[in-house]
């Protein structure tokens, strides 16, 4: 297999960021503490790239009054229907009030905002690794891999088989998939390990994924650098303005020159994956 160089990444998005006011279509608990946000959007705001985010303002009403805009990683987006989804924990106040959005209500969302997943060219065989809402980042991978007629695999994680979500969506986008939890003892890096290299043996893996990990970041830094396979990673970070400008996302990142400082809005969410320090 030929091993493939580091994804050049554009230092900042291109597509175009619109504030939209989207209508609440259905919203629905997965499981537990999860809820699925189906939104139905303009068309022009549906430009978007595998590991993009939306700026979500939140209601205010009489039990939370969330004051910032919540980054929310797409979860799905459908430009021809109009459609635009996430899946989402309830942690805080501002998701304890968009939990409580029923059908046919309002949200005020900014975006697509961020530099997302790439694909290159020459990658046939992609591998998404992910837990927990980190699924919901990778999720759309799927469904461009099913455009570009590149094959998928995506190794799930989870507590426990209840635990697991977006199973029956990977499958329905044409991914393979492998279920590992912690109730059944496979989740543990060694044994992702084993899985991971398991499928570069059988030559399926051009190019890794993963998000919000640290653990899944120097598993997949590890094999990555050892079989020459380059990856990416879409970073998890507090924002407030969500666009740059206010430097509250800063984090440190490797690079050829040194240690650079970089938004993760901005040139990310989607980084490297050698580039990615450890937090």
């Amino acid at each position: 297999m030929a091993l493939l160089s580091p994804a050049r990444l554009d230092p900042a998005p291109t597509r175009p960021i619109k504030e939209i006011l989207a209508t609440v279509l259905t919203h629905e608990t997965v499981a537990e503490d999860y809820r699925l946000l189906e939104l139905s959007a303009p068309a022009e705001a549906l430009d978007c790239a595998p590991g993009q985010f939306f700026h979500i303002l939140c209601p205010v009403d009489g039990e939370s009054q969330p004051f910032l805009r919540r980054p929310m990683s797409i979860y799905g987006y459908d430009k021809a229907r109009g459609r635009l989804s996430f899946l989402y924990k309830v942690t805080g106040e501002g998701t304890r009030a968009l939990a409580r959005l029923a059908p046919g209500a309002g949200l005020n969302v900014t975006g697509p905002l961020g530099r997302g997943f790439t694909i290159p060219e020459e990658a046939r065989g992609l591998l998404a690794v992910a837990r927990g809402v980190g699924l919901a980042t990778l999720a759309p991978l799927a469904q461009e891999a099913r455009r570009l007629g590149r094959e998928l695999t995506a190794i799930c994680s989870a507590r426990s088989p209840e635990h697991l979500m977006s199973i029956e969506h990977f499958e329905a986008l044409g991914a393979r998939v492998i279920q590992v939890t912690d109730s059944a003892g496979t989740s543990a890096p060694e044994h992702l390990r084993g899985l991971i290299e398991a499928e570069i043996a059988e030559g399926r893996v051009d190019m890794l994924y993963t998000c919000g990990s640290n653990r899944l970041l120097k598993l997949c830094q590890e094999i990555g650098a050892k079989a020459g396979i380059p990856g990416e990673i879409a970073l998890e970070q507090q924002m407030a303005c969500g666009i740059g400008m206010c430097q509250c996302c800063v984090r440190p990142f490797r690079k050829p020159g040194g240690v650079e400082q970089l938004r993760v809005c901005r040139e990310g969410p989607v980084f490297d994956i050698q580039e990615a320090l450890e937090w």
